[in-house]
């Protein structure tokens, strides 16, 4: 898999630039998520439900810093705005060594929310300004790839902390994960500094929200988003707790999933470099993520044999439908952001995603477990709605667009 992520590297240039950073920040990402909840609690010694919330509080933090960070890109330059965050977000992670109650936890883990909230902005300005045009959906794409590929890396290194259970072994992972996370940044060096334009200094840093056409579409984007925490976390409980399948099936299903982003994420993005392609994408994600609500519902009724094949069914056409559903969020994303205000913009949609993220898992939770094949067929619901309003709130968008003057671009019907 790794050897064919090689071969996918796009060619020389800022695009292979973002994707050695991103390749470098997932390695460091797939490490720490794996070792940072079991070194919280075995090492610093805080209960899982005080580790449970340090978190949420955390991601509340960095939930709507996107929007004003990007402006802020937009006004001075991605590059060195990403960069310059990055290199905090590395340096505020070395706080977790010193990490003792849950009032400290908040603190350093909400720096790094903001931080890398307003990173994951400046670097969707920066890639909207040093890719062409017809090639930022696909560069995502590749960005995508490899930071499966990089995790897929991290995870295993991780694993030498979890076997070795000593304190030391988990610190000096973590200070890996903080080298890692500065290099990621400081390879961006390479990409020229990108002056910003005057519209960009004289634009209202909250223009983004002012768009309405491009704030429904964040909205139903983010509907669809739910898929993801329905894979991680809605999939292994419904096994466990409501089939006949054995739980080795969430593991099939996590390399099924991994393995096809891999090496399908590139190939399906390239219908999505324009908003009738990537409107047409989120659609029919809606519709492939509403029959996989089906097919999971329907594997509670089968053999052991019987819902193995009906969850490998399901897992597959869930994957594909959260590979159409990325590319077309990235082509929206993109092309209906005015040029000069890409940072906020790009804050804007990641901001929605952040939302379903902190939402989803309670809600999703109460529905499908307590209201079982009720509650997928309401699921289905908002992901078949959700995908057939892509396209009429993108017309919308291209309607209040217009050629004359990219300043229109941020005003809504």
């Amino acid at each position: 898999m790794i050897i064919r992520a090689c071969r996918l590297l796009p060619d020389p240039g800022p695009a292979r630039t973002l994707t050695y950073a991103s390749l470098i920040a997932s390695v460091g990402r797939g490490m720490f998520v794996t070792i940072s909840v079991i070194y919280l609690r075995e090492v610093v010694g805080l209960p899982p439900e005080q580790i449970g919330l340090g978190m949420t509080l955390a991601a509340l933090f960095g939930l709507f810093a996107g929007v004003p960070i990007g402006a802020i890109a937009d006004r001075r330059g991605p590059r060195g705005i990403a960069v310059t965050l990055g290199l905090l977000a590395a340096a505020v992670d070395i706080g977790y060594l010193f990490v003792q109650n849950i009032y400290g936890l908040v603190i350093v883990a909400g720096l790094v929310s903001v931080l890398s909230s307003g990173s994951n902005a400046a670097r969707g300005a920066l890639i909207a300004g040093s890719v062409p045009k017809e090639q930022q959906v696909r560069t995502r794409a590749y960005l995508r790839s490899v930071t499966n590929v990089g995790w897929t890396i991290g995870l295993p290194i991780a694993g030498i902390a979890l076997w070795a259970e000593r304190r030391e072994v988990y610190i000096a992972m973590i200070l890996a994960t903080v080298v890692l996370y500065i290099v990621s940044p400081l390879v961006l060096l390479r990409i020229a500094p990108m002056e910003p334009s005057a519209a960009a200094k004289k634009e209202s840093k909250l223009a983004a929200l002012k768009d309405r056409p491009y704030l429904t579409l964040t909205i139903l984007n983010a509907l669809l988003t739910v898929h993801y925490q329905v894979f991680n976390l809605i999939i292994p409980l419904w096994v466990a707790g409501a089939t006949n399948a054995p739980k080795w099936i969430v593991a099939v299903l996590g390399v099924i999933n991994t393995v096809s982003i891999v090496l399908f994420q590139v190939r399906v993005s390239r219908s999505s470099a324009s908003v009738t392609g990537a409107s047409r994408a989120q659609r029919n994600a809606g519709l492939l993520l509403a029959v996989t609500c089906g097919l999971y519902a329907l594997a509670a009724q089968g053999t052991t044999w019987m819902a193995i094949l009906i969850l490998c069914v399901g897992g597959a056409m869930h994957v594909l439908g959260e590979l159409l559903q990325a590319a077309g969020g990235w082509g929206l994303s993109f092309d209906l952001a005015p040029a000069h205000a890409q940072g906020q913009y790009q804050g804007l949609y990641n901001t929605g995603f952040a939302i379903a993220e902190i939402i989803a898992p309670a809600a999703l939770t109460a529905l499908i477990m307590g209201w079982h094949w009720r509650g997928w067929m309401i699921l289905a619901g908002v992901f078949l709605v959700a995908g057939l309003l892509v396209p009429v709130a993108a017309r919308w968008a291209e309607r209040t667009r217009t050629p004359q003057s990219e300043d229109t671009l941020a005003k809504a019907a």
